[in-house]
């Protein structure tokens, strides 16, 4: 018996089978959770649907984050389809492509609010929307962060300040949604080779600068993140709200290079 048998999951952002949220919906179905996805848009939809089917699910639904009135469809398709939810994934982040080319003080007007609209705001709004559904469920919520929102990655810009504030979202929410009896909490993954990963300018030196610094000198993987994610909304993880678990195999805790990444320059 899986650790999310029984469970009712909402997965957003799944492109294709490199994408992050694939990797969680791949450990959530073999941990026994019932799964449903969410596509942006009719581009994605047919191989949305595809993927849906690899894991049981013919339950697939528009979702686009700007609009409010695809967010209250959302809730709609939910309660028709299941009656409730007990698990959210919040895998939606974008900002213009435009905004990666240069620096931060190089950030228009229109990319920061887009970026902070769809990264940010996005999670309040399904976290409004969807807890309602998850009355006498013990609800969990998880979004997906990156390092850039602590320390600088150059290129990463906006993107940066959109994942600082959607971690200090994640608390102010885990306060709120607690009275309710629910959880959230964040995932700050390290770099994935997925098409978002690829508008950064240098994605593939930084995908090679902290494979080689971090403790285990390998990349992470879509799996990984998946088990972190299937434990965090399980009830092993009950009393964890709050938190940004860090997956990026010990990225985040070297301040330089060892002696033996030094020796190989």
């Amino acid at each position: 018996m899986g650790i999310l048998e029984g469970k009712k999951a909402l997965i957003t952002g799944v492109a294709n089978d490199r994408s992050i949220a694939y990797g969680i919906a791949k450990s959530f179905h073999r941990e026994g959770a019932e799964l449903m996805f969410t596509y942006p848009n009719d581009k994605i939809k047919k191989r949305l649907e595809e993927i849906a089917k690899d894991f049981g699910s013919n339950l697939t639904t528009k979702l686009d984050v700007s609009e409010e009135e695809d967010i209250a469809s959302l809730g709609e398709f939910i309660s028709k389809n299941w009656g409730g939810v007990d698990i959210v994934i919040h895998s939606i982040a974008f900002a213009p492509k435009e905004e990666f080319k240069k620096g931060v003080i190089d950030t228009t007007r229109e990319g920061f609010k887009a970026a902070m609209d769809i990264s940010v705001y996005s999670l309040i709004s399904l976290t409004r929307a969807l807890v309602p559904l998850m009355e006498g469920r013990n609800g969990s919520f998880l979004t997906l962060s990156y390092y850039g929102a602590e320390k600088v990655v150059p290129h990463y810009n906006v993107m940066g300040i959109a994942k600082a504030a959607l971690e200090c979202t994640v608390r102010y929410l885990a306060y709120d949604i607690a009275k309710e009896g629910h959880r959230i909490n964040a995932i700050s993954a390290g770099p994935v080779k997925t098409l978002a990963a690829f508008s950064i300018t240098g994605f593939h030196l930084l995908m090679e600068h902290t494979s080689k610094v971090n403790p285990f000198g390998k990349p992470i993987t879509i799996e990984g993140v998946g088990d972190t994610a299937a434990f965090l909304c399980s009830d092993w993880a009950r009393e964890i709200t709050g938190e940004v678990i860090h997956v990026d195999n010990g990225y985040h805790i070297m301040g330089v290079f060892g002696k033996e990444e030094e020796a190989k320059k």
